[in-house]
């Protein structure tokens, strides 16, 4: 017997057929129904109803287009119509929320960064509506028709129930930024953790489209990973974000915050890096890191210019990431690993580190033809936020809510 929930149920298959369709229009439009028919193993019945009903919904409009190698009249096609659709991409960091707003394509529109103050006598979910109000009023006159809000933030989330049970930097517990939004705007709410967000944003605008098995690691303030899976990001309960930052990696380490010993984020974050750097530089005379301020960037560059402290940092650091993500390649045997760092800079030094742990650990059917890179985003803003629009347009879950109006 099926249920509402079960994927069989004719709702849900409505939803999924007119997702795919959308999606096949997006990456190979224009693209003729018959084209649409045979990518999307659909019946022409199906398609020609659902491409009406886009069309009626202005979410994708005809145009013609010559076929490769034909000479005769141009064939009819489609593509979408995203320019009057804008929805709310949005991102929370240290002190700051960034509002972005963008159309259905994720062309940014407008973006503009306010301050979000960590200490307030005012409780936090207020502060982000009231910006997100003002935001609205300030540019109303190039609001069209709003879709959705996203959201991306470091935490604990609970993606499914849009609740943000901790958060650094701010005092958070079981915040219901989700409903509240919601309840205030009309609009749906996607609300999902910086990382995995960014590995979906990777993943659909990035350095991983083309790969259905991707693993990305962010090395920054934390550690962390999102993986995408035969084209999906993986969801582990209510959150798509892969702990490898309390991976323990030594026994007999420093205390983390999260209550362990010996975690990855306690060698591998750059706060540890730079603190584990100032305490080896004092038995390091001949350092060229004395003469200069101590930082990310000019640890990468005195690796890159051979000073053997900042080499043996950043070796060991690649080490230790890679005999983690060893364990993860045998497990889902991804085709990319992209590494989202301000390490970056001394890829040279890192990445060969890296592979070498995978090699030696990992089976050889799943790490030899792995490939290593950076991300195609540095710092990605509110791309993030984007993806999960582009997302559940693709999955059909926000497409089949602009459909019905």
């Amino acid at each position: 017997m099926l249920t509402d929930s079960q994927p069989g149920h004719i709702d849900q298959i409505k939803q999924t057929n007119a997702g795919v369709v959308y999606r096949l229009i997006d990456r190979f439009g224009p693209i003729s129904r018959i084209e649409l028919s045979r990518l999307a193993q659909l019946a022409p019945a199906s398609i020609t109803k659902i491409v009406r009903e886009m069309l009626e919904a202005h979410l994708v409009q005809e145009t013609e287009f010559q076929d490769p190698g034909s000479r005769g009249r141009p064939a009819v096609g489609l593509i979408l119509d995203t320019i009057a659709w804008h929805f709310l991409a949005a991102r929370i960091h240290q002190g700051k929320l960034t509002l972005a707003l963008r159309d259905l394509s994720s062309k940014l529109v407008l973006e503009e960064q306010v301050a979000l103050e960590t200490a307030s006598s005012e409780p936090l979910l207020s502060r982000i509506i009231q910006q997100i109000d003002a935001f609205f009023i300030r540019h109303q006159k190039k609001l069209e028709r709003l879709t959705a809000i996203a959201i991306t933030l470091p935490g604990i989330v609970d993606t499914r129930a849009g609740v943000v049970h901790r958060m650094p930097w701010y005092d958070v517990t079981d915040m219901a930024l989700g409903d509240a939004l919601e309840q205030r705007t009309g609009l749906p709410v996607y609300i999902q953790h910086d990382i995995p967000a960014w590995t979906l944003a990777e993943s659909l605008f990035g350095d991983a489209q083309e790969a259905k098995d991707v693993i990305q690691v962010v090395i920054d303030d934390n550690v962390g990973a999102g993986i995408i899976t035969h084209g999906q990001l993986l969801h582990r309960g209510s959150s798509a974000l892969v702990e490898i930052g309390h991976t323990q990696v030594d026994p007999w380490g420093g205390a983390c915050y999260c209550g362990n010993h010996g975690c990855l984020e306690t060698v591998a974050s750059i706060t540890s890096l730079l603190a584990l750097t100032q305490q080896r530089l004092q038995a390091m005379p001949g350092s060229t890191l004395h003469h200069q301020p101590l930082t990310i960037e000019s640890l990468c560059d005195a690796a890159l210019t051979g000073d053997s402290l900042a080499r043996d940092v950043i070796t060991g650091v690649g080490g230790h990431i890679g005999r983690t993500l060893a364990l993860m390649v045998n497990i889902f045997a991804p085709q990319k690993i992209l590494i989202g760092s301000p390490l970056n800079r001394a890829a040279d030094i890192l990445y060969p580190a890296m592979l070498t742990a995978i090699r030696q650990q990992a089976l050889p059917a799943y790490s030899q033809s792995l490939t290593l890179g950076p991300t195609r985003y540095h710092d990605a803003g509110t791309m993030p936020a984007a993806a999960l629009v582009k997302d559940a347009m693709y999955s059909g879950t926000l497409l089949v809510k602009l459909l019905q109006g």
